[in-house]
């Protein structure tokens, strides 16, 4: 019976052991090839200074156990870098850096793809958007603006890039619904680029600039702008730091053109939280955190689960303010 009974125990204690290392291996992935960092832009582009950042202090810290590359996609809005991924089904050596025009686009109608097509691996960055005028303007502050816009939206010529429905555009339509004003009724002129956009309020052929708050601090500290607010849950550090937000105007708006980083579609738990490790060291580091600062943005670090429930949220919440801005249509097929 003795016999019987501590076989039986040294049958289980195997077994654990086995189904433990079974458990360790299945979470033990690592690249085994160079890592790709897609990016949907050209080089200097946003997007591209953000893949480029991690290239570099992955390379210099020594995180990963292979290179990393980034691989510049242009074209569509961010679409050819979409369908250069889609087919990469499970495949942990590709990502790709992208930013609100993922869900914008979809919404629109611009492109089919959502952010449902591919694994989201992490939100890295808010960069929150504020509301600028001429030095001569008129309007010394947040409040005179949201009076004019109340008493006529269409009085109030507003200059934005890049995109109708993109991030700084959907800024504006908060702003206004904030303020009481009818959204149907603004006056938006969009432009190729921030530069052409501020050229046109520092000419006086449009009355507000609306765009990320790294735009606004060159010309904000060269004093040829008047910025009135930042779209931000509180106000930023730095050379801007003593902007109000636009909530201590009394205006509940938060407005941020994220950037997240995806994966091809059907990533594995333990390839998942491989990234979620990397990406969670890489935004703890002070690297990371001193180019952010000096920037104008904000670390808003979020690991893949809650990259996912987070990007959920912002889609119906876009969703709703483009309806409102008469921009929301069935998706491209």
């Amino acid at each position: 019976m003795n016999i019987v009974k501590n076989g039986v125990a040294w049958g289980i204690a195997v077994g654990l052991v086995l189904v433990s290392s079974h458990a360790h291996a299945q979470s033990a992935w690592k690249p085994e090839r160079n890592i790709e960092i897609v990016v949907g832009s050209s080089a200097g582009t946003g997007t591209d200074r953000t893949a480029r950042l991690i290239q570099k202090i992955w390379q210099e810290q020594k995180a990963l156990p292979v290179p990393a590359v980034v691989v510049n996609k242009p074209g569509g809005g961010g679409a050819v870098s979409w369908a250069y991924l889609g087919p990469k089904a499970g495949d942990g050596h590709f990502l790709l850096v992208t930013s609100y025009n993922l869900v914008t686009n979809h919404i629109t109608g611009r492109s089919s793809v959502n952010y449902t097509d591919f694994t989201p691996i992490s939100l890295l960055i808010s960069e929150y958007i504020g509301f600028a005028v001429r030095t001569e303007s008129p309007y010394k502050n947040i409040a005179d603006l949201v009076k004019a816009l109340k008493e006529d939206p269409a009085s109030v010529s507003i200059g934005t890039s890049s995109s109708a429905g993109g991030a700084n555009h959907i800024a504006v339509g908060l702003l206004a619904k904030a303020a009481g004003a009818d959204v149907k009724k603004l006056k938006v002129v969009i432009y190729n680029g921030g530069g052409e956009a501020l050229a046109a309020v520092l000419g006086g052929h449009v009355a507000l600039w609306v765009n990320s708050a790294s735009s606004l601090a060159p010309p904000y500290a060269a004093g040829t702008i008047r910025p009135l607010a930042i779209a931000a849950p509180q106000r930023l550090p730095g050379p801007l730091a003593n902007l109000p937000t636009a909530k201590e105007a009394g205006l509940n708006v938060v407005a941020d053109n994220w950037r997240l980083v995806i994966a091809p579609k059907g990533l594995s738990a333990p390839q998942i939280a491989y990234w979620n490790n990397a990406f969670k060291s890489l935004t703890q580091s002070k690297e990371w955190n001193d180019e952010l600062a000096a920037a104008q943005m904000s670390n808003s670090y979020r690991n893949s689960a809650d990259t996912t429930r987070y990007i959920a949220g912002e889609y119906d919440d876009i969703k709703g303010i483009l309806t409102e801005l008469g921009l929301a249509k069935a998706p491209v097929k």
